[in-house]
């Protein structure tokens, strides 16, 4: 019985800090219309710039692979990445512009971070 007690206590603990910031999270129907323009702005406007961007992931995972892990594995696996990355960032850009109206993730969040690719991992 006080296992069970000692759970519940805990449970608790960890569940009312976050029922009671859960006001802190935007969404469209709390927010006014001026922020859900700017959310939808903003995203229309992250999403055309992943997808013309997209191509600097290419030496941008070069880099960072050689920086990480010596010039051999930068120039073997960076190109690699790199293309790999691009294409996640430029579909990612083309969802966010096709989808902008949409407060979808979050409140008009990027899907991934970081949100371009000129800001550090």
């Amino acid at each position: 019985m006080r296992t069970v007690i000692v759970i519940a206590a805990l449970l608790v603990s960890i569940a009312l800090p976050n029922l009671a910031s859960a006001d802190r999270y935007k969404t469209a129907d709390t927010s006014s219309p001026q922020e859900v323009a700017d959310g939808m702005g903003t995203k229309f406007t992250r999403g055309i710039a992943n997808v013309a961007t997209g191509w600097g992931e290419l030496p941008k995972q070069i880099y960072y692979t050689t920086k990480e892990d010596g010039w051999g594995k930068g120039l073997a696996v960076g190109p690699f990445k790199g293309i790999i990355m691009m294409l996640v960032r430029t579909v990612s850009g083309a969802i966010e512009v096709m989808t902008f109206p949409v407060p979808y993730p979050g409140f008009y969040d990027p899907i991934f971070d970081p949100a371009y690719v000129w800001q550090k991992e």
